[in-house]
């Protein structure tokens, strides 16, 4: 089960401290990386945070979660809940698995902190309101994605420090 702690907003300031990163105990990753990566993103595409949540977890976890809130019965590398009424103010929830982020780095020939990295954009895109269910949608939702991911990889190398299986 994942830990729920109460984060109050504080008006852009310090919006950081509205950040919280959650692993399953066999997933080591730089939390202090992730937080940096989230704030990066967040000064390049200018929104503020209430609340912010990435969980990375294992496979089951999130095929739960995709069962019983969107009534899909497969995988998925990401799930992302938009709490806000407002595009440039976060508060969600974004659940990534970190088994189907290991297949796509095997499956797209890239490393896995790239994966996670790419994720992790494409969750705080879809909180700002990109959505990827039609083809122009996801187009211009994967070359906004694209271009973050450009610009922040070669700072955010060795993300992932353990896995165990």
């Amino acid at each position: 089960m994942i830990p729920w702690i109460q984060v109050f907003p504080n008006n852009g300031i310090d919006s950081m401290k509205n950040v919280n990163i959650v692993t399953d105990r066999n997933i080591g990753l730089d939390k202090r990386k992730l937080h940096s990566l989230i704030q990066d993103v967040q000064k390049k595409e200018k929104f503020s945070i209430s609340n912010l949540q990435v969980n990375i977890l294992n496979a089951e976890y999130v095929l739960e979660l995709n069962k019983k809130y969107l009534e899909h019965d497969y995988n998925t590398d990401i799930l992302t809940f938009n709490y806000s009424e407002s595009s440039d103010n976060l508060d969600g929830e974004i659940f990534i698995s970190f088994q189907d982020a290991l297949g796509n780095a095997l499956k797209f020939n890239v490393n896995l902190d790239n994966e996670i990295l790419r994720l992790i954009i494409h969750g705080i895109l879809h909180l700002l309101g990109y959505d990827d269910q039609n083809a122009d949608d996801k187009k211009m939702m994967a070359s906004k994605e694209d271009n973050l991911v450009d610009t922040f990889q070669s700072k955010y190398e060795n993300i992932v420090i353990k896995y165990d299986s």
